[in-house]
C-alpha cells in the first residue's frame, strides 16, 4: 500500500492544520523486508540525472537546528528519504516545530524543546540521531539519547564522541542502553580536543557543541568532509565562529547563542559517485545535473584509469563510457579526501566487469565486504583476504536472487543487475529508501529497466 503523507508536514505556527504532501510513489512506499528490485539488462544508461541533497550534510544540519530557539531553514534538503523522515520525527518527539516540503525546502524552530531524551524507538532506526546530544547538551545542559542503530557493516562506536564532551566539562553515564550527558552548571567549556583517529561523527558532534561553549575549542585530527564544512558553514551563517573546517584542525570560538538562517545544502556526492559508477559499469552518456566534481577526485581518478570519460559542465557532471572496455585498478578507501567507504561496493561491482583484476581494500569498516557472495552468486569472480578483494573481471554476470545488507550494498547489486543476462531480484531493499531519492525513476529516466515490487503479503508471518 502507497501512502500519501510520507513526510512530517507540521506547521510553524502552534495549533495550526498542515497539509500531507505527495512524493514519488517509490519513496513513499512503506518500508518492508518484502520489497524487492527487479533489475534486466537494457544497455547502455543515456539521459540525465538530478542528483540530490547530501543525505550525510542534511541529517547534522536538522540537528543543528535545536542549538537555536529561531527559524532556521535548509533548501535542497532530500526530504523524501527515510533518515531524514526518522530524524525529522524524533525533533518532533523532541518538541521542535518541523515543516518537511516536497520542493525541497525544511523550516524547523526549536524555542520550545520540551524533551532532551532521544528514545530507543526512534533511534535505533538510524546511527545519526545521536548527533542530537551535541546540541541538547551545548543549549540544555543535559541529554539523554539512546545507542544508535545503523547499517549492519561493523562495529561504530561513539566513545570519541563522549571524551569530546567529557573534555568539555560533561558528566557522562550509561544507563540501561541510554547515554545520559550533563553540561557543568557554567556550561560547556571550551578545550583542546585530539581524536585519536578520524571520525566524522565526533567531528561534527562536538563542533555543534562547542558553538555554544565558553571559550575556545580546538579540533585536532578532525573529519575533513566536505559535509563538515556545509555544516560548519551553516552554523557560521547562524552566528557561530569556526574557521579551519576543511583542514584537519577545526577552531571554534563559543558564542553565547545562535540565531536562524537560510542555507542550501550540498549536493550529493554519494549519490553523484553511485550513479558515475552506473555509466561506466553500461556504457552511454548521462549529465549528473547540479553537483561537483571537486569532491570526489579519489574516484574520478581510478574511473579515468578504467576507461571512463568525466568532463564538467557548469554546475553539471557527463559521464561517459562508448566502445571502450573498462580496465582493472585498484582502490583503498580511506577518511576523506581519500577514496570514501560509501563508493567501495559500487565500485567492486564495476570491477567485476573490468579486463584484468583490481583490488579493493577496505580501511574504514570491518565487515564491509558482505556484498561480496550475492556478487559471487552473479558469476562475480572475488576472492577476500583480510580487509582487501581481489577482483577478476568476467565476460558476464548472470541474472540472480540476490540479498542486500546495507544501503550502499543494496544499490550495487542494483547497478550489476543492469549488466547481467536475464533478471536480478534484489530482496531487503528498504535500505535504499535511507539514502537514494527517486531511485528507479531516475534509472528508468536513462533507459534502465528496473522496478519496484514487493512479495506477497501473507509471506510476511
Amino acid at each position: 500500500m502507497v501512502s500519501h503523507s510520507p513526510v512530517l508536514k507540521v506547521a510553524l505556527k502552534k495549533n495550526e492544520t498542515a497539509e500531507s504532501v505527495e512524493l514519488h510513489p517509490e519513496t513513499v512506499m512503506k518500508p518492508s523486508n518484502l520489497d524487492y528490485m527487479r533489475v534486466r539488462a537494457s544497455g547502455t544508461l543515456n539521459g540525465e540525472i538530478p542528483i540530490a541533497g547530501a543525505k550525510n550534510a542534511a541529517l547534522k544540519h536538522l540537528c543543528a537546528t535545536m542549538l537555536t530557539g529561531d527559524v532556521v531553514q535548509f533548501n535542497n534538503l532530500p526530504v523524501a528519504l527515510k533518515d531524514i523522515q526518522t530524524l525529522a520525527a524524533l525533533l518532533q518527539e523532541m518538541g521542535v516545530r518541523v515543516s518537511l516540503n516536497a520542493n525541497g525546502s525544511g523550516i524547523f524552530q526549536a524555542d520550545q524543546i520540551t524533551s532532551t531524551t532521544a528514545p530507543y524507538d526512534l533511534v535505533r532506526k538510524m546511527r545519526a540521531s545521536v548527533l542530537v546530544m551535541g546540541p541538547l547538551l551545548a543549549r540544555m545542559g543535559h541529554a539523554e539519547v539512546s545507542l544508535p542503530g545503523g547499517c549492519s557493516i561493523g562495529t561504530r562506536p561513539i566513545d570519541m564522541h563522549l571524551d569530546g564532551f567529557r573534555a568539555m566539562g560533561a558528566e557522562i553515564e550509561l544507563h540501561e542502553g541510554y547515554v545520559r550527558a550533563i553540561a557543568p552548571k557554567g556550561g560547556l567549556m571550551g578545550a583542546e580536543i585530539l581524536f585519536p583517529k578520524v571520525s566524522v561523527g565526533a567531528t561534527e558532534n562536538v563542533m555543534m557543541a562547542a558553538t555554544l561553549a565558553k571559550g575556545t575549542t580546538r579540533l585536532m585530527n578532525a573529519a575533513r568532509e566536505p559535509e563538515i564544512s556545509d555544516q560548519a558553514e551553516a552554523l557560521i551563517k547562524m552566528g557561530a565562529k569556526i574557521s579551519g573546517h576543511g583542514t584537519d584542525t577545526i577552531t571554534i570560538e563559543g558564542v553565547p547563542h545562535l540565531s536562524g538562517c537560510t542555507h542550501d545544502v550540498i549536493a550529493d556526492r554519494i549519490e553523484t559517485g553511485t550513479f558515475m559508477v552506473a555509466v561506466a559499469l553500461t556504457g552511454g552518456t548521462v549529465k549528473l545535473k547540479k553537483t561537483q566534481t571537486q569532491f570526489l577526485t579519489s574516484l574520478i581518478g581510478p574511473l579515468r584509469k578504467a576507461n571512463v570519460t568525466i568532463e564538467s559542465d557548469g554546475d553539471d557532471v557527463i559521464i561517459h563510457r562508448n566502445g571502450k572496455p573498462l580496465r582493472g585498478t585498484d582502490i583503498m578507501t580511506e577518511p576523506y579526501p581519500g577514496f570514501a567507504t560509501d563508493l567501495q561496493a559500487q565500485f567492486m561491482t564495476m570491477l567485476t566487469m573490468c579486463e584484468g583484476a583490481g583490488m579493493v581494500t577496505e580501511t574504514i569498516f570491518e565487515n564491509r565486504f558482505m556484498h561480496v557472495p550475492e556478487l559471487c552468486r552473479m558469476g562475480a569472480n572475488i576472492t577476500v583476504q583480510g580487509n582487501s578483494a581481489i577482483i577478476r573481471g568476467v565476460k558476464k554476470l548472470k541474472g540472480a536472487e540476490v540479498m542486500a545488507t546495507d544501503l550502499r550494498a543494496s544499490v550495487s547489486l542494483i547497478l550489476a543487475g543492469l549488466v547481467a543476462e536475464g533478471e536480478t531480484i534484489v530482496n531487503r531493499i528498504y535500505h535504499l529508501d535511507r539514502g537514494y531519492e527517486n531511485l528507479v525513476g531516475k534509472l528508468q529516466a536513462c533507459g534502465a529497466d528496473v522496478t519496484r515490487g514487493r512479495h506477497a503479503d501473507d509471506l510476511e508471518a
